[in-house]
């Protein structure tokens, strides 16, 4: 049991080198503790992992946020590789 004290959880690469039973389990995890009311930052370089699991994407350049997708069911690989590589027509540099 997580202590009950704590709201956000960050998870780099949760599931790299890890087997495809086993990414089931950690997303259902992840799923019943978002469900519970914690906040999940999951860092990711698997693109499907992002769309499958995500409800807001931020994407970074160079350190810096570049575009942040909220209608997650309609954002495509492409949009977050042209945020992610700067190229996107409508990119903004975001600074919080």
């Amino acid at each position: 049991i997580l202590n009950s004290d704590l709201k956000v959880i960050i998870l780099d690469e949760p599931t790299k080198g890890v087997d495809v039973g086993a990414k089931s389990q950690i997303y259902k995890i992840m799923s019943d503790l978002a469900s519970q009311g914690f906040g999940i930052i999951m860092v990711s370089s698997e693109m499907p992992e992002v769309l499958g699991m995500a409800d807001t994407i931020v994407v970074m350049q160079e350190g810096r946020v570049s575009k942040i997708f909220t209608d997650v069911e309609n954002v495509t690989q492409e949009q977050i590789l042209e945020a992610a590589m700067g190229s996107s027509p409508d990119n903004t540099s975001w600074r919080g």
